[in-house]
């Protein structure tokens, strides 16, 4: 980055999290969604809480230089892509639903980044008018792609390298990389099922399951990945290559911005 160029402020989506004596719920996002891009792009980042729509999203928009959309234990409620009924105990975020849904459109229709993680490239998903498998461990031919189910395991052993991804031939991930395939952590249990209007397929699994994703225009950056790329993505070149790809194109926002003024 030049002496003289902003540095772009990053949305950074969290997530409504009740406490354990249900009193005091919190918004809130693991700090390595904060730490990771800190380290690999040089910006400031804001925490958006999830209100829905005590939130103005074309305002937001024209104030931000790009959005990282995170993930979270809660899932996408399925009645925003006309799906069946969660169960009773299934976990919820309707405020963020309310806010990045939309946030989303937004987006795309004032050209500003989106970088969406695990939840996030699901929010991308529906936002665009696709739907989501529930559970994909319950379908026919299809793998568990959860995280595991100890409750003593380590981080390193959560987001530890768990599958290949095939990468699409003459696609953004494989022009980033100059690979036809990587290895990825795997923590999910819903997935992409019906590609959102505008989207593209950029990774999937052995399984076919959708693992990357983009809006198919050039000049956009509107990119979901199903793995946890925040977690080292300095070690890991597809990550690191697409939040720098991320980076690059929010400074380019934050120039426009400062240019109009």
């Amino acid at each position: 980055m030049t002496r003289n160029a902003p540095r772009p402020l990053i949305g950074v989506s969290a997530n409504a999290i009740e406490a354990a004596n249900h009193r005091h719920p919190v918004h809130a996002t693991g700090e390595r969604n904060v730490h990771s891009l800190l380290k690999m792009v040089d910006c400031i980042p804001v925490l958006l809480p999830p209100i829905g729509a005590a939130l103005d999203v074309v305002e937001l928009v024209s104030r931000m230089d790009g959005f990282v959309l995170t993930g979270g234990r809660a899932n996408v409620e399925p009645h925003h892509y006309d799906g069946p009924a969660f169960p009773p105990d299934e976990p919820i975020d309707p405020g963020r639903d309310a806010l990045v849904l939309p946030l989303v459109r937004a987006c795309i229709a004032a050209r500003v980044p989106v970088f969406g993680i695990c939840r996030g490239i699901q929010e991308i998903n529906v936002a665009l008018g696709g739907s989501l498998h529930y559970r994909i461990h319950e379908l026919s031919g299809k793998n568990d792609h959860r995280r595991p189910r100890r409750e003593d395991a380590t981080p390193e052993e959560i987001f530890r390298l768990n599958h290949m991804v095939k990468l699409t031939p003459g696609g953004l991930f494989q022009s980033l990389t100059g690979h036809d395939e990587m290895m990825v952590n795997s923590l999910h249990g819903q997935g992409v099922d019906r590609l959102g209007e505008g989207l593209v397929v950029e990774a999937t699994s052995p399984d076919g399951v959708v693992e990357g994703l983009r809006f198919d225009d050039d000049s956009q950056f509107v990119v979901g990945v199903q793995w946890h790329a925040e977690w080292q993505p300095e070690r890991h070149t597809l990550s690191g290559a697409l939040y720098t790809a991320f980076g690059k194109a929010a400074r380019a926002r934050a120039l426009r911005r400062r240019a109009a003024r």
